[in-house]
């Protein structure tokens, strides 16, 4: 069984991975059943996933057709 459990820094790496790329099947129910008995990967999750919904509310804000400068006051 401990060869399918993600490792902590394991679960951290592939948390931050999937923001950028879609995860495989593979990937997806490792962390599963990582995040099923680890609180602290678990709240890292979370945590990522709000980072991620506020950036992306943050870039959808922002005026694409503002000049640069512009762009800065804005955030």
């Amino acid at each position: 069984m401990r060869f399918f459990l993600y490792s902590c820094k394991q679960a951290h790496r592939i948390v931050s991975e999937g923001l950028d790329r879609p995860l495989s099947v593979s990937e997806r129910a490792r962390l599963k059943m990582h995040l099923s008995i680890c609180d602290a990967c678990t709240n890292f999750n979370g945590q990522m996933q709000l980072l991620r919904k506020a950036m992306h509310k943050v870039s959808h804000d922002v005026d694409p057709t503002a000049k640069p400068d512009a762009k800065d006051r804005q955030q």
